[in-house]
């Protein structure tokens, strides 16, 4: 899935590293503090938009006083503490990470979050050496599934969007990657899990971790 490729761009949650349990909780106890049930369709409704689109959807489905900017800085304080302490790494991603380095792949980010959890889980995981462009779906027109934000940081790599190849973890994101022009990589996540043929029948291909990646790698050499 490397040949003739240039740049690798990763989504963040659930993806990069294992964090998509993190929301959904976050999610009943926002929503269980005004006195509201968190719906069984919530996270598949959310699923892909932007941190700004995500609070607009909130305001307006839940009808909540709260400003945007009230309801994103009660979402980002109550995240912040769980990205820089309970937030590891998917499986393999470290090395994965090394060995495209080592590659002299360009790497980059393109996440729907918040620049404020994304720094933060950036440093604690100490990770930031390994990407050159860093980009949240606020800084672009459209969150996923449109392929702006992977656009952007494929533009700003300098690198064609045929040359690039990316991971995701739910089917918005396959989605803006291969509108985008560019060759998807799906992965496993227990949140998505339920999702699975869906993401196998939009992406090109189909990993559980990134080691299955590795691990090939060895056996051709």
């Amino acid at each position: 899935m490397l040949e003739e490729k240039k740049a690798v761009i990763f989504d963040l949650d659930g993806t990069l590293v294992d964090s998509m349990w993190m929301w959904k909780s976050i999610d009943i106890e926002f929503l269980g503090s005004r006195g509201l049930a968190c719906p069984e369709d919530l996270q598949k409704e959310i699923e892909g938009m932007s941190f700004s689109e995500t609070a607009f959807y909130f305001k307006e489905r839940f009808r909540l006083k709260e400003s945007l900017e009230e309801i994103k800085a009660v979402w980002t304080d109550m995240s912040i503490e769980k990205y820089r302490n309970e937030v590891w790494l998917k499986p393999g991603a470290g090395d994965f990470l090394k060995y495209i380095t080592e590659r002299g792949l360009k790497t980059g980010i393109a996440t729907s979050n918040g620049r404020q959890m994304v720094d933060a889980v950036i440093d604690s995981l100490n990770i930031g050496q390994y990407f050159q462009v860093v980009a949240t779906s606020c800084e672009v027109t459209y969150g996923k599934p449109a392929p702006d934000i992977y656009l952007k940081v494929a533009e700003e790599l300098s690198v064609s969007p045929a040359q690039c190849l990316v991971f995701e973890d739910v089917p918005a994101g396959i989605l803006a990657g291969k509108r985008a022009g560019m060759t998807v990589c799906a992965i496993d996540d227990e949140f998505s899990r339920e999702m699975e043929e869906e993401k196998r029948q939009l992406a090109d291909y189909f990993i559980y971790d990134y080691h299955q990646i590795l691990k090939r790698k060895v056996e051709i050499s």
